[in-house]
Order: structure tokens, then C-alpha cells, then sequence
């Protein structure tokens, strides 16, 4: 009988098998020997991407919602009675300041300022006669012609007729105001509504109700309500010298509808000293350029105001703060010996995608953005600046 292989006795596939099994043993015996797939040992520094804080100035705003008014509205009325001749505007134009508007009958403002012109007349023909009966009056009391009192009667009728004289002047003059006031003119450069009356109509001296409005519409006023609170912690920092504060002049941009930013800023002009009591709110009143007529009176928009400037801020990105279950936060600083540590932190406000510190952090701590899930306090990392060139290999 012929001897036999050892190996041929093998069924098919197996030596596959044994190849698959002593690879499976030589990466157990790998890891037992404790290192891992990229000859690493276990335990070893953790990569992380960290951010080195800077202080730099920082300019705080507060988004407040608001509302868009008339820098000078003008309503106009007739300050004396008669029918509308004539409109002598557009609706919606821009008038200038003395423009005429309508044109009143002026038929019996006019007889009135004839018949003050004859007074006036009257009353100084009658002064010159009282003024040369005076001038008689004293030449002949020098010779005892006359009596004392007959000179002084004199006197004082040609006092009395200079006054005469002079309340026809004032008459004149009203009439002469009167008649002008036929002519109805804008008292403000602006844009103008409506017409609320037509020729034919009949106005009266003073009536309630306006003709035509006039509003001055370059600059513009936006008016946003403020929470007395937030004043009240806007002062607070401003006293404990974090906050440098803002007043008049302080620059406002708006948005409009969409989240459209407005292309021209406006200044802050007036603060209301006086709190609503039933919103706890205060009106914060700013003036805005509108040459191009974008803006309109009544229209809604985001106020941005310039609140101060906190002139050694430091900013942490908004992922590298932690929350514990009580709401409290925290952040993963590297320390010496690329040791983790929490730090406790003190947050002011959002400013973009990034918190404004108020305590807890100061510039040249590095704060873990990346890999904060990997690590725990204490642990050892291995750092990478945020932004920073990967390592060649």
C-alpha cells in the first residue's frame, strides 16, 4: 500500500480557513499586547480642537422692535372762512414750506381790507386837522387869546387822533392778514396726503378738521419701546466699569421686512424719562435718513442699537460651552501638561454664534470646541488650534 500526505487528508477549504483563523489570533495578540489598530496605545492623548481666547473690544447691540413716524407732521386748516376756488397741489407730491395749497374766495376778506384802507384814510386826514389846531392852540395861548384849557383840549384832540390813527393802521393790518389768508399755504416742506376738500366746498375760521396733512418724511423718526429691566442691567454694567455706555448720537440700523437691512443708519436722539406702567417699557426715539422715500410713517422694522462697548470682551464659541442638568455653564479648558479641567463660566449674552463671557474665562485659556465627547476633567489631550493646518504624517 502507498503512504498518504498528511496535508492531503485536509478537506477543501480548510487551508483557507486556517489562514482566516491565525490572522484573527495575531490581532488579538496585538491588542492584548495593548496597542491599537495604528500601533496607539490605549489611554494615550486624545485629539481635540481647541480655540485660544483673545480680549478685544466689543461692540453690544440689542435688536428691539419698532415703529417708523413723521420727523414734523403739519395739519392744515384755514384760518379764515369762505369757499375752496381752487386745489393747487398733487396728492402725494412734496410741497415746500409757503407753497400754495388752495385758493379761497377772497371777495369779502377783500371789501374788509378796502373798507380798513378808507378808515385808515379818514383817520389821518382827521390827525391833521387835530395837529394844526394844536400847533394854532399854542401860538394863541402865548397871547392869552385862549384859555389854558381851551390849549390843552387842543392838545389831546390831536393825541387822540394820532391813536385813531393808529388803530386804522391795525385794522389795515388785519385785513391785509385776513386777505392773505385766502391763499392757503404748506407750513412745512414734506409730502401731502389727501385732499379732504374739494373746490365748492365751504371752510370755516379754525374748524377742527384738517384740509390736507403735511409730513416731513427726510429724516425720518423710528420709535422702539425698551424693557425697564434691561436698562436697568444696562446701567449696572456701565457703573461696574464692564461697559463703556452709549447716548445721543449712538448709531441705529434697522431692518425692514425679510430681515432686509436698511442701507443708511440712523442716530439715537431721545430717551423718555418715564416708564409705562402697564408694559414696564420706556420709548427710545432715533432719527433715520430717507432721501429715496423707502421708509413710510407707520411701517414696522427692527431697531439695532449701538448699546456700549465692552472694551476687553472675550467671546467663546457657542460649541464649546457645556449645560449641566440645573442649567449652569460650563467649559473644557487645556491646562498645563495638556491636562483637561471644567471650568464654571458666567454668560452675558449671544453675540452671533459665539457667548460674551462675563467671568469664569480670561484671554490665553484654550477652550475644546472639537472632541469634547471623548474627553473628561483630567484627562490628557492632544490640542489643534481650531483653524490651524492638519499635521503631516
Amino acid at each position: 500500500m502507498r503512504a498518504h500526505d498528511s496535508n492531503s487528508s485536509l478537506l477543501p477549504g480548510t487551508a483557507s480557513f486556517v489562514r482566516t483563523t491565525c490572522v484573527l489570533i495575531m490581532a488579538l495578540g496585538a491588542a492584548a499586547c495593548g496597542h491599537d489598530g495604528q500601533g496607539r496605545p490605549p489611554g494615550g492623548p486624545v485629539p481635540v480642537t481647541v480655540v485660544t481666547l483673545k480680549s478685544a473690544p466689543v461692540t453690544l447691540v440689542r435688536e428691539l422692535p419698532g415703529r417708523t413716524s413723521a420727523f414734523r407732521i403739519a395739519e392744515v386748516r384755514p384760518q379764515v372762512t369762505g369757499i375752496v376756488k381752487e386745489r393747487l397741489f398733487t396728492e402725494g407730491a412734496l410741497v415746500r414750506a409757503g407753497q400754495p395749497l388752495f385758493l379761497l374766495d377772497d371777495s369779502m376778506p377783500r371789501a374788509q381790507f378796502q373798507s380798513s384802507s378808507a378808515g385808515l384814510a379818514r383817520a389821518e386826514a382827521a390827525a391833521e386837522v387835530a395837529r394844526l389846531a394844536a400847533k394854532r392852540a399854542t401860538e394863541l395861548v402865548k397871547t392869552h387869546a385862549i384859555s389854558e384849557q381851551d390849549n390843552d383840549n387842543a392838545q389831546a384832540a390831536s393825541r387822540q387822533a394820532d391813536a385813531e390813527v393808529a388803530a386804522a393802521k391795525a385794522t389795515l393790518e388785519a385785513s391785509h392778514v385776513n386777505l392773505g389768508y385766502t391763499r392757503i399755504t404748506s407750513p412745512i416742506t414734506g409730502r401731502i396726503g389727501r385732499s379732504f376738500v374739494t373746490p365748492g366746498a365751504l371752510v370755516t375760521a379754525n374748524q377742527e378738521a384738517a384740509i390736507a396733512t403735511v409730513q416731513q418724511l427726510d429724516p425720518l423718526y423710528v420709535e422702539v419701546s425698551q424693557a425697564s429691566s434691561e436698562w436697568l442691567s444696562l446701567k449696572t454694567e456701565i457703573a461696574a466699569g464692564r461697559l463703556q455706555g452709549a447716548g445721543a448720537g449712538t448709531r441705529v440700523g434697522l431692518l425692514l421686512d425679510g430681515g432686509v437691512r436698511y442701507p443708511q443708519d440712523g442716530k439715537l436722539e431721545f430717551s423718555d424719562v418715564t416708564v409705562d406702567t402697564g408694559t414696564g417699557t420706556f420709548v427710545i426715539k432715533a432719527t433715520v435718513p430717507n432721501a429715496a422715500g423707502t421708509l413710510l410713517p407707520g411701517m414696522f422694522v427692527r431697531a439695532i442699537i449701538d448699546e456700549g462697548t465692552r472694551a476687553n470682551g472675550i467671546l467663546v464659541p457657542q460649541v464649546g460651552i457645556l449645560r449641566d442638568p440645573r442649567g449652569g455653564a460650563t467649559a473644557y479648558v487645556v491646562g498645563a501638561g495638556n491636562k483637561v479641567e471644567s471650568r464654571p463660566v458666567v454668560l452675558s449674552r449671544e453675540i452671533g454664534d459665539q457667548w460674551l463671557i462675563d467671568d469664569g474665562l480670561k484671554a490665553g485659556d484654550r477652550v475644546v470646541v472639537e472632541g469634547i465627547q471623548k474627553i473628561k476633567p483630567g484627562a490628557e489631550v492632544q490640542p489643534t488650534e481650531a483653524g490651524a493646518a492638519p499635521a503631516a504624517k
